[in-house]
């Protein structure tokens, strides 16, 4: 049996100028070569699995997906099964007379030159094995070397999630050699038959839970720059689109609702504090629950993600209407105040309005006695005993005329009299008219109590103004997010 095989394998050791020892996986592959093909393959005596067939060969690369296994986003990796073809010319073998192929063995590989193929993204590859493993050699008529693998590979895919869940990854993949530059072999596609799902279509993409799958293989021409020159390499493209649907369900639809429901805390009457305070609470934890769990399920990104934005501003919008209720309590807090101190400057401007009047004449004042003694040369008067009851009569009041701009501001608050009243707890500073500042505090001041009093008003302006502003701005802002982030997904996509 030895003496059968020892001349087929001298005749393969000869042509790579190598001493040649017989062992078992040679003699394996020898009689697999006699099994199939009824004769022994000869390779010419002057063959050398170092020299490449020619100047500037061109190898064919082909790429058949059969399945995406998935999408591991945090490793930022791409697991695929696929059938890989690699072909050439070899002018140097041909195949015998009368047939249109044959068929080598895997091991045979080892005896013939075959390009050092180099996937740039790729991890890990694992030929996909049964009985035996899926890879086959065959040799044409036209003297065309073909390479068919059956493997799993994991590609690396540089990956940017700023834009999650509007993100679209676009992976290139790059088939060129390690050794060999452009000018001695080149790198290009060729079609290959397209895989067919048990339906009968080709399957152009590939949908996952949470991603579509899309292969494009780019015609172009690319160059890669390393080592001792440039080398040709042919590109595959992986685009990876997300499935909106569930984001939208899961996220943007239940956030939008909370903020929606936080504007029911302004038809709800200030006075229940109770029933407001748990409705905008729970809808700002819910939030916050919401927020926490997107953030620690999504993938890591340099930047705030667009879900993140999204759901801090609802967040924002829920917590603003919380803060506008602590505005609203704090004026009718503030409302009850003033109104006790007004009803007690309105009893007091009661008590001086039904006073007996004091008339003061000229001519009676000058005929009426005035009592006094003489001090250090000056007459100091003595007041009779009525003038010491009128002293004692406005001794808690101080009246003065007011300015044209105090009458106006006295008219504002439906207090009309020809005399200012000003007790020590009212909010309303009185200042003489030629002080600029102090008129300025003055406004200022009755700007505030009328903010504080709208605040905290009984039937609820506030509230009613917050109705009608929230809306709205909630609504510029969904316009503005979608309109913003989509166009930035959009100028992320390939042309």
């Amino acid at each position: 049996m030895w003496t059968l095989f020892m001349p087929l394998l001298a005749l393969l050791a000869q042509g790579d100028g190598v001493s040649f020892t017989p062992n078992k996986e040679l003699l394996e592959c020898a009689s697999q070569i006699l099994y199939i093909d009824q004769h022994a393959y000869q390779l010419p005596t002057n063959y050398s699995r170092n020299i490449p067939p020619g100047k500037n060969t061109t190898v064919y690369i082909g790429v058949n997906v059969n399945r995406v296994s998935g999408v591991d986003e945090n490793r930022e990796e791409i697991t695929l099964d696929v059938f890989l073809q690699v072909s050439w010319e070899e002018m140097r073998l041909k195949v015998p007379p009368g047939r249109s192929y044959i068929d080598l063995p895997w091991e045979f590989r080892q005896l013939i030159w075959t390009p050092d193929l180099y996937i740039w993204q790729l991890q890990t590859m694992r030929i996909l094995s049964v009985l035996q493993e899926m890879a086959s050699l065959r040799l044409y008529a036209n003297r065309t070397v073909s390479v068919s693998i059956g493997a799993t590979i994991t590609i690396k895919c540089e990956m940017d999630f700023v834009l999650y869940p509007l993100d679209v990854q676009n992976c290139a993949i790059d088939f060129s050699s390690y050794k060999y530059t452009r000018e001695d072999v080149r790198f290009e596609w060729r079609e290959v038959a397209p895989w067919f799902g048990l339906a009968g279509e080709q399957r152009r993409e590939f949908r996952l839970p949470k991603y579509v799958v899309t292969f494009v293989t780019d015609k172009s021409k690319h160059i890669r720059n390393f080592g001792e020159g440039e080398h040709s390499a042919a590109r595959l493209q992986i685009k990876l689109s997300r499935e909106l649907r569930g984001y939208l369900l899961e996220s943007y639809l239940p956030s939008s609702l909370f903020v929606i429901i936080s504007w029911g805390s302004f038809c709800v009457i200030p006075e229940i504090v109770p029933g407001r305070m748990v409705l905008l609470v729970t809808t700002l934890l819910s939030l916050v629950t919401m927020f926490d769990t997107v953030s620690t399920n999504s993938p890591d990104a340099l930047e705030l993600k667009c879900i993140e934005v999204w759901l801090i501003s609802c967040t924002i919008f829920v917590f603003l209407a919380l803060l506008e209720y602590f505005v609203v309590l704090f004026g009718i807090r503030y409302d009850k105040s003033w109104s006790r101190r007004r009803q007690d400057l309105r009893r007091a401007a009661s008590a001086a309005q039904l006073a007996p009047p004091i008339h003061i004449n000229h001519s009676q004042r000058l005929s009426t006695p005035v009592s006094g003694t003489p001090q250090g040369g000056v007459f100091s008067p003595q007041l009779s005993v009525e003038d010491e009851g009128l002293k004692q009569q406005f001794s808690h009041q101080t009246i003065q005329r007011l300015s044209s701009k105090e009458r106006r501001l006295r008219r504002d608050n439906k207090v009309g009299c020809e005399t200012r009243t000003v007790s020590k707890d009212s909010p309303i500073l009185d200042t003489m008219p030629g002080d600029s500042s102090g008129s300025f505090l003055v406004r200022f001041a009755a700007m505030a109590d009328r903010g504080v009093m709208f605040c905290g008003a009984q039937h609820g302006a506030l509230d009613k103004f917050a109705l009608m502003v929230f809306p709205i701005c909630f609504t510029l802002f969904t316009i503005i997010y979608w309109t913003t982030y989509l166009s930035e997904a959009h100028r992320a996509m390939p042309d």
